[in-house]
């Protein structure tokens, strides 16, 4: 788990006792949304007084500008926890937050940008402005990547990170305004200022407009990589389908040839004969499908707590029997649009899993009461049962819509143990 993740956990343990008094008062995750907006409206509002009402030294409008653009994002925080803790999530809700999210920022910054004009910060307000600009393409990338179906999350300047460098910087010149006073160190032999009081608030700013437009730039150079990876992987699966369909032509030609000497075999269904992986402490289930043996093991995504990963319990992987029966990480292609599972957290020791190929069927990763392990459970054949393998069956079609038969669901009835199997046609 990454540092960010770990801060971004530790925090959100310590607003939980917050959100739940939230939930409790009845409050919903868009009214929470709504509520962060206000905040950054004043936040502008306490920036455009200081402009107005404050002389340029004066710079206790900036602190306390920090202060509430701070306590403002908290509930950028708080919105996203209210709609998990109560179940209360949408996608209207995501794309609401994220709407205001983007109208927050250019407010606030609407802010920043009249105070720095206002007081003849000339250099600065440029600065804030550039910074205005990188905030927004690095959401804009981030959404325009994803929706192409790009995982684009890295960066050293996303929004909470943003967030915390106005407001601590903002915070903290109010502060040494207030008990140190302003102090200014010219240049040697001229007026202009290297370094002054509110430059503990501009160069913050500073270097946000460089780090942010850096970080949109480099999410557009990884998406493109991405992107031409995908392309790469479309021509060498394509080329595979093509050499599998070619096989079948070159088998009926050899037993063409030899029609005298022997009756055909049997039909054997293909499944049959397909190997059963390894079982381990953490094996869930495995997938496996026609036109290969390749197989799909999914496993549970453990913490050093010993439960599941909350945001992502389960791990799918490859076994390639078909090459040196070596475990291998799936592309993100495979993760994200065939045998990737989406998680979604109800509550302790229970979360939805549904696939993101096929999401009408729900399954359940829970605590088995009698051992205490970790199963899939979901309905075969009407009845619960834990889940075993699942197997799909392909005829033809082409790469990106194949035809799918049938798919096969194996478990175990958990109170006698015996075998359930079921054939859910499409």
């Amino acid at each position: 788990m990454s540092i960010r993740r770990q801060i971004q956990n530790g925090i959100y343990k310590v607003i939980q006792p917050l959100v739940k008094l939230l939930i409790k008062a009845g409050l919903t995750p868009n009214a929470v949304t709504t509520i962060g907006l206000m905040l950054n409206i004043g936040v502008a509002i306490i920036f455009i007084m200081g402009a107005e009402e404050g002389r340029r030294g004066d710079l206790s409008y900036v602190g306390w500008a920090g202060a509430l653009i701070l306590f403002a994002g908290l509930f950028d925080m708080l919105d996203g926890q209210v709609a998990r803790l109560g179940n209360m999530s949408s996608v209207f809700g995501a794309l609401y937050d994220s709407v205001l999210d983007r109208y927050s920022e250019l407010i606030l910054f609407l802010g920043i940008c009249y105070y720095l004009v206002a007081h003849h910060y000339f250099l600065s307000s440029l600065f804030a402005f550039i910074a205005l600009i990188g905030s927004m393409m690095v959401s804009y990338t981030r959404a325009r990547a994803e929706g192409l179906g790009i995982e684009c999350k890295d960066g050293l300047m996303q929004r909470p990170e943003r967030v915390i460098t106005i407001g601590v910087s903002a915070l903290t010149c109010g502060l040494v305004s207030r008990f140190a006073g302003n102090f200014k160190y010219p240049f040697p032999g001229s007026d202009f200022p290297v370094f002054e009081t509110i430059s503990i608030f501009t160069i913050p700013l500073t270097l946000m407009a460089v780090l942010t437009n850096i970080t949109a730039i480099r999410r557009l150079r990884d998406a493109k990589r991405t992107l031409a990876g995908r392309v790469g992987m479309f021509l060498l699966l394509l080329s595979a389908a093509g050499a599998a369909a070619f096989a079948p032509s070159a088998s009926a030609i050899a037993q063409s040839g030899s029609a005298g000497k022997s009756a055909p075999p049997a039909f054997k269904d293909p499944q049959d004969t397909f190997p059963i992986p390894p079982h381990s402490q953490v094996s869930l289930f495995y997938l496996q499908r026609t036109p290969n043996t390749n197989t799909v093991l999914y496993e549970l995504n453990l913490g050093k707590d010993g439960i599941p990963d909350r945001d992502d319990p389960v791990h799918p992987l490859w076994i390639r029997y078909t090459e040196r029966r070596q475990r291998q990480e799936l592309s993100f292609i495979q993760r994200v649009f065939a045998y990737g599972v989406k998680s979604k957290w109800i509550s302790t020791d229970k979360y939805e899993l549904r696939f993101v190929a096929y999401k009408k069927h729900a399954f359940y990763l829970m605590r088995n009461n009698r051992d205490q392990r970790f199963y899939v459970f979901t309905s075969i054949s009407n009845r619960n049962a834990i889940l075993n393998r699942i197997f799909i069956r392909i005829n033809g079609g082409t790469m990106w819509s194949p035809n799918v038969e049938y798919i096969e669901l194996k478990g175990t009835d958990p109170d006698n143990g015996k075998e359930i199997m079921e054939r859910i046609k499409l």
